[in-house]
């Protein structure tokens, strides 16, 4: 194994080309980056195609511009508090998201619903991979699929370049980001009466609610690994200071695109069914201006379909460690988990790329119901009992701390799953009380507050022990 010392000067000289560290503790003298590389990270990861795509949603489905908006910006501000309260505990414990989920539900129970979320971030890869390649083919005049395999092989290289290469492209698309934006904005309200849309007002509570739904659920969808990105960071790092970066970064970017989806929804109609990429570069210009939203469009998804990458990869191997007792993952390991997990999610993409992606993508909406629960146990334990005070070694010792299987933790996070199914609406699965509210998914908020306040309550009386403070593993700091 590497000399952690060595590591550590490679990684501060800057000539460690490819990230060494995978789901084991972030050691003082290797951290470093920044709040403001957290923000255009999340910035970034936000302004892209398919959150435009979410946001028109809300008026493809029925629902004004007006109200929309605010609804959309109030959801965002919900699952964006919950998305950044799992980021803000990156530099305190330096340890990526889902590995610290051990503490509540065991070295064992943790991977069931590590292993949902690995199913999830397949598909939102694939996703993201098949309207990339789209760009990239209308941009160079090649195949989709020669397209989408091009766009997979960067990819795999940027997931296994790793933590330092992921935030300095990052930094490169929020500008391209914003420069595209700021563009499409100008030209959107030059030619279109924006004021005539804003004034079409008919409240409705279900398009309210759903269109509400359709923002928290893409901030909420991101708690699964936004700690990987923050774990870097020194652990003097205010608290407070990373929730900010973290949350406005995506909150702003997120709400940007979704505001530029609902006023091209309102203005196409029937038109923007089938035709969203089209559609929206059409809105802001054609030529060569049409080929550089193109490439922004493929550049835009290059930032989160890494991030799904990186956290699906992540994922299988605080999987994989637990039933191995390692902490550590070889390179060897860390390029087959990758190549495994991105190869997967490229097929997927070739299968879906006319009418299986869009049941697909259904199926892994319907799973964010599976780790809703598992956001609400995580942040009420991390901030109501451990405060940060974890016991790393023994996250990878079935006979430590926190054992093999915490029964508690596993059947209230059941619980959290089943009074969700009522009240789900997909195209997968439809519960039996979605018709009486007007078929808004409302199961997210379900799946937050009632777990959150069951572990509360039983945890609160139960007999746990908690380290004094964080206990890092030996010969480290």
């Amino acid at each position: 194994m590497a000399n952690p010392e060595l590591v550590a000067k490679r990684a501060n000289d800057g000539r460690e080309v490819f990230e060494t560290r995978t789901i084991d503790y972030i050691p003082e003298a290797e951290r470093h980056g920044s709040l403001y590389s957290q923000f255009t990270l999340w910035l970034s990861a936000n302004l892209q195609v398919t959150a435009i795509i979410t946001g028109a949603l809300a008026v493809v489905l029925g629902g004004d511009v007006f109200w929309s908006l605010i609804a959309l910006l109030l959801g965002q501000l919900i699952g964006g508090t919950v998305m950044a309260l799992h980021g803000a505990q990156g530099p305190q414990l330096g340890l990526p998201q889902m590995i610290s989920s051990r503490v509540q539900f065991g070295v064992y129970g943790a991977a069931i619903p590590i292993v949902l979320v690995c199913v999830m971030y397949v598909g939102f890869s694939a996703s993201g991979t098949l309207l990339a390649g789209q760009a990239a083919a209308q941009l160079l005049n090649v195949p989709e699929t020669l397209g989408i395999c091009a766009f997979a092989v960067l990819i795999v290289l940027l997931t296994l370049l790793g933590y330092r290469a992921i935030h300095f492209v990052g930094r490169i698309a929020s500008v391209i980001g914003v420069a595209a934006f700021v563009f499409m904005f100008a030209r959107l309200f030059a030619q279109h009466d924006i004021g005539a849309l804003l004034n079409n007002r008919h409240f409705s509570i279900a398009s309210f609610l759903l269109s509400m739904s359709l923002s928290a659920s893409w901030q909420i969808a991101f708690g699964p690994y936004v700690a990987d990105y923050s774990r870097y960071l020194p652990r003097s790092t205010s608290s407070m200071r990373t929730f900010l970066a973290v949350g406005l970064g995506s909150v702003i970017g997120a709400q940007a695109a979704m505001v530029f989806g609902v006023f091209a929804a309102a203005l196409a109609g029937n038109a923007f069914a089938h035709h969203e990429v089209a559609y929206i570069v059409g809105l802001g210009a054609s030529g060569g201006i049409a080929a550089l939203l193109y490439f922004s469009i493929a550049f835009g998804k290059l930032t989160v379909t890494t991030l799904n990458a990186y956290g699906s990869f992540m994922s299988m191997a605080t999987i994989v460690s637990a039933f191995r007792a390692k902490r550590a993952i070889s390179t060897r390991h860390r390029l087959v988990y990758v190549i495994g997990m991105v190869g997967i999610s490229t097929l997927v993409a070739l299968a879906g790329r006319h009418a299986f992606l869009k049941e697909f993508t259904a199926f892994i909406l319907f799973l964010l119901a599976f780790f809703t629960p598992w956001s609400a146990i995580n942040l009420v334990d991390y901030y109501c009992f451990t405060r940060s005070r974890y016991d790393v070694p023994a996250l990878s010792d079935p006979d430590g701390r926190y054992g093999r299987w915490n029964g508690k933790a596993i059947l209230m996070y059941t619980l959290g799953v089943l009074v969700q199914m009522p009240f789900i609406s997909t195209h997968f699965y439809t519960g039996p009380f979605v018709d009486a509210l007007g078929g808004t998914d409302i199961s997210w908020i379900i799946g937050l507050v009632v777990p959150g306040l069951v572990y509360y309550a039983v945890m609160r009386r139960a007999p746990r022990t908690y380290p004094a403070r964080l206990v890092l593993p030996n010969a480290q700091e």
